[in-house]
């Protein structure tokens, strides 16, 4: 039994042509950002209508190359689907599978929630846009003036 892992099964598909993509069984992790899927799966996507390089830091503290390519469409099962990105990145399968990832920003999109408890993910009845609320929050309404955003 693996304590504390939530796995889930997520689809992905080119959001310009839902014939290329896949469904697969993901780790979600709430340390990592975007859906992160290995190198080896990015021809079944088909052309996708941008792509960038970015350097990415693993669990290991190591920082490898990432691909990012969008847009998709990500259904997480039991969930809304979303329009995000996708991060291919070079990955060693172990025994055998390849370890697909679920990141934060992938489930505050979709509306998940982590209940740690049940190991598992939940709806939530609203994404949290206290951010916004810039006169409630004078630390947030300074950091947002010192960077020009207000």
């Amino acid at each position: 039994m693996n304590v504390g892992r939530i796995v889930a099964s997520v689809t992905i598909e080119n959001a310009s042509d839902l014939s290329k993509g896949l469904t697969c069984e993901a780790l979600v992790d709430t340390g990592a950002s975007l859906m992160v899927l290995p190198s080896a799966w990015k021809d079944r996507f088909g052309k996708l209508e941008f792509s960038t390089e970015i350097e990415v830091e693993t669990a290991t503290q190591e920082t490898v190359a990432a691909e990012v390519c969008g847009p998709v469409r990500i259904q997480i099962e039991g969930f809304r689907y979303i329009l995000n990105e996708v991060a291919f990145v070079e990955m060693h399968p172990a025994n055998g599978e390849y370890e697909p990832l679920i990141g934060y920003i992938v489930l505050e999109q979709s509306l998940a929630a982590v209940d740690m408890i049940g190991h598992r993910l939940v709806p939530i009845k609203h994404m949290d846009l206290k951010l916004l609320r810039l006169g409630q929050d004078p630390s947030v309404r300074h950091c947002l003036n010192e960077f020009g955003s207000v």
